[in-house]
């Protein structure tokens, strides 16, 4: 009787597969009554789940709350709800929602960013007044965004690793609902800690960058479009407590030793890309290949 039970819940979990923008969610039952949780995510870049349970029975769920994972692209294996030994099969109701970023990202405020301009340059800093059209209609009521003076043409690097969460050339086609942001002219990557980077009023060279693709700190990712020579640097994430983004304040590398510091709009500042700051995030394996 059981296993027939069991069966006809697998059929509905997975006739009922929760979605939410690219992740689907399925809970399967196995032989003996526990409920096996996996996500497949649909997407090119990491995505970040939460689930959340309203009423459980016959089971306890033993994950860290608020339960937030990482996806991967393709198959992810979650948990699993064990049955009660004495007890039915588990009973539960569930919400997920996606974000494209970490929503509790425990962000790192000393991380050195390198400037993103061409080593061995003098880089000019400006406060950055406005980032209206950033987030649609909308402008976040707290935000934080700093800017850089550079040539029509000048090269852009990767301030940090990250992975291509989105690219843009002059003109947005598609659904809104799955941008990242509503700039055109950019590039954003999903950086190790969850959080996103915009660099804005750039052109990239779509054979030699893709969606999905990692990058490192330091590694060319296009050149300055914009006439008047503005490149504008955004780093934020979704926040799962109040449903707005979270900006961060980042401290940039100014000199060859590898200190960071939040920059002044007073000074110019030679840019700096040291090795012992590129390979921070780096695998051995990509020391050896990437800084020979």
């Amino acid at each position: 009787m059981i296993h027939r039970i069991l069966l006809l819940l697998k059929l509905i979990l997975i006739a009922g597969v929760s979605m939410a923008q690219y992740v689907e969610v399925q809970a399967n039952y196995n032989s003996v009554g526990d409920c096996i949780f996996s996500a497949s995510n649909n997407a090119k870049v990491p995505m970040y789940l939460h689930i959340n349970f309203a009423d459980l029975e016959n089971t306890t769920f033993n994950e860290p709350l608020p339960y937030i994972t990482k996806v991967e692209p393709g198959f992810n294996s979650l948990f699993t709800l064990q049955r009660d030994l004495d007890a039915g099969i588990p009973r539960f109701n569930y919400d997920i929602e996606t974000f494209r970023s970490n929503p509790t990202a425990d962000v790192d405020l000393d991380f050195p960013y390198l400037i993103p301009l061409k080593e061995g340059k003098s880089a000019s800093v400006f406060d950055v007044k406005s980032i209206d059209g950033f987030w649609g209609n909308e402008t976040p009521d707290s935000w934080y965004a700093k800017g850089f003076m550079a040539g029509q043409g000048d090269a852009v690097f990767a301030s940090r690793n990250g992975i291509v969460a989105e690219l843009v050339e002059e003109s947005r086609t598609g659904d809104s609902r799955i941008w990242y942001h509503a700039w055109t002219k950019s590039i954003t990557l999903l950086q190790s800690d969850g959080t996103l980077i915009c660099y804005h009023g750039v052109q990239y060279n779509p054979e030699q960058l893709v969606v999905g693709e990692k990058v490192y700190a330091g590694q060319k990712i296009g050149e300055l479009a914009n006439r008047n020579g503005e490149l504008v640097v955004l780093i934020f994430h979704d926040s799962l407590f109040n449903q707005k983004l979270s900006f961060v304040i980042p401290q940039f590398v100014v000199n060859k030793n590898g200190d960071a510091e939040i920059l002044n709009i007073v000074k110019p500042y030679i840019i700096y890309h040291p090795k012992t700051i590129r390979r921070m995030e780096m695998t051995n394996r990509e020391k050896r290949k990437l800084l020979k």
